[in-house]
């Protein structure tokens, strides 16, 4: 069951961490500051009660949303086997099956020893979500970043303006002060730290790229200038195209677009009695996923994005 991912140590940190970050920023700092009754504490409750629960919605999300499996119907095309495996060993692109797994996987697809499956476009098994960071909740785990940087800046800016104007001539002070203190030290470090991985990740998106992906192309390079060439990544097709590339897209779209094959997108639909199946062609390098579900296909047919073209054999 879903609901037991929220049994991990992890996550039950992070849901008090919230918790006790909320109810400081709002009841006690805010409150002391500028009065909750008043027209500016009203709204900067407001704000940051608006940012705190896009926190915990994109949390929620990251922690239940499926990273994205390889379909149990994925097989490598055999009439593409040998230039596939070609263009693999020249752009460092993952070999057709799992060392660990023995299943068939596309490109992009990597191994969670934690997880025990193979990820769509894996980036990371984080434990602060109990759950793999892939293909299809990277946008969420992206935007949980973003908004928890957000909060914690907004509550130390919060907890810092207070101080400032604390009266603090009374008794028992040292230890108020204590406490703004290590709030403040742990406010700040949290600060610098999700803005360092949200800045980490804006990188990576722009050059679309994943946190394995990196580093098996700085390897990639390396090995490139030991024979005197230039490495480039393979799906950086341009900053503002990897920007706007959709991060939850069906598993046949954009997934495996390329510098050099940007241009040639064409998705081939093929019914029979038992499956439809879908094939991506991207110049003369074909990938196929199998769906049993027509009505699927369907909705999949006319969910595909301008510029995909789809041809119904």
């Amino acid at each position: 069951m879903e609901l037991k991912k929220f049994l991990s140590i992890h996550i039950l940190c992070v849901l008090i961490f919230v918790g006790f970050l909320y109810y400081f920023t709002i009841f006690i700092f805010l409150d002391d500051l500028l009065s909750l009754q008043s027209s500016a504490g009203k709204f900067h409750s407001f704000f940051f009660t608006f940012m705190a629960s896009l926190c915990v919605f994109s949390f929620f999300v990251c922690v239940l949303k499926d990273p994205g499996g390889v379909p149990f119907s994925y097989l490598p095309d055999v009439e593409d086997h040998e230039a596939s495996d070609q263009e693999s060993k020249r752009s460092g692109l993952l070999k057709k099956k799992c060392d660990k797994c023995s299943e068939y996987k596309p490109p992009r697809t990597h191994h969670c020893r934690i997880c025990r499956r193979c990820i769509l476009r894996m980036d990371h098994h984080c434990a602060w979500i109990n759950n793999c960071v892939g293909h299809r909740n990277y946008k969420a785990f992206v935007a949980l970043i973003f908004y928890a940087t957000i909060a914690i800046i907004y509550s130390s800016v919060i907890l810092v303006s207070n101080a400032i104007h604390k009266d603090w001539n009374f008794d028992g002070v040292m230890h108020l002060k204590l406490f703004y203190i290590a709030t403040g030290v742990v406010l700040i470090g949290l600060s610098l730290t999700l803005g360092t991985l949200l800045g980490w990740h804006i990188y990576l998106t722009m050059r679309n790229m994943t946190t394995i992906e990196y580093y098996e192309a700085k390897r990639a390079a390396w090995l490139a200038s030991k024979s005197g060439t230039n490495y480039h990544h393979p799906y950086d097709v341009g900053a503002y195209k990897n920007i706007s590339l959709p991060k939850q897209i069906h598993e046949i779209k954009d997934f495996l677009l390329t510098a050099r094959r940007k241009d040639a997108r064409t998705v081939k639909i093929k019914k029979n009695k038992d499956m439809v199946k879908f094939k991506v062609r991207c110049s003369k390098y074909l990938y196929t996923l199998c769906v049993s579900d027509f009505e699927k296909a369907d909705k999949l047919k006319q969910s595909l994005p301008p510029g995909l073209s789809v041809q119904d054999l």
